[in-house]
């Protein structure tokens, strides 16, 4: 039991807030692996630099290929136009928001996890994306933890596996001041949902990692 309750699935897109979560979880000592999915986004930068975080970490790292062949996000496909950073009204949900997405990689990373006989799941989700993002609430992932409770065989034994979002009250800073005492490789992440040579500056994820790394009061060290 002792084992199982050390291994860990960390979904790891290749920016900066799943890259603090994979090393935050190596650091709590659990031996993990990532989780890398290629669901047709925008580009495959992000997953590129996923492979790297892994590898710099000495972790093992796996890459599930799937489709939401609906759309439904600007995310969506290599012809998607990428809106520039807006403020969000309370009532917006971002065109960059993919349907239900953090539902599905969880329960990829759930299922996963019980068959490796894993004790927890770590996600990067958190406080800047409560306003956007449906699926980056805590109470979502307070309900996903009872539905996974309920509907796994590690749950109905009493000993379930743990859904663990160590990040979900911090801002970006925050993450980042975390990262930097961690030291994570954050010149080996990507952010941008473009797919250019250098970040585009411009879209929502791009502007909160600046203004997170200017709050925090250090230099990116991928630009």
């Amino acid at each position: 039991m002792k084992n199982r309750l050390k291994r860990a699935v960390v979904l790891l897109s290749g920016g900066l807030d799943s890259a603090t979560v994979l090393y935050l979880a190596k650091k709590k000592g659990y031996d993990a692996v990532s989780l890398i999915f290629d669901y047709g986004q925008h580009h495959k930068k992000e997953i590129e630099a996923a492979k790297r975080i892994s590898r710099e970490a000495k972790t093992g790292y796996r890459i599930e290929k799937i489709r939401f062949p609906w759309g439904g996000s600007a995310l969506l496909g290599s012809n998607k136009q990428i809106p520039r950073h807006h403020k969000y009204l309370s009532n917006k949900v971002p065109s960059t928001y993919v349907p239900a997405r953090n539902i599905i990689f969880l329960s990829f990373a759930l299922s996963f996890a019980e068959a490796i006989k894993a004790g927890a799941v770590f996600i990067g989700a958190h406080a800047q994306d409560y306003s956007g993002y449906p699926d980056c609430r805590p109470q979502f992932l307070n309900a996903f933890k009872k539905a996974a409770a309920l509907g796994t065989a590690f749950g109905i034994r009493k000993h379930g596996i743990k859904i663990i979002a160590p990040l979900i009250r911090k801002n970006k800073s925050g993450i980042i001041k975390l990262g930097i005492k961690l030291k994570v490789p954050y010149h080996l992440t990507w952010s941008c949902y473009e797919g250019g040579r250098s970040p585009c500056g411009r879209c929502d994820s791009c502007y909160y990692r600046a203004k997170g790394f200017k709050e925090a009061g250090v230099a990116d060290p991928a630009l």
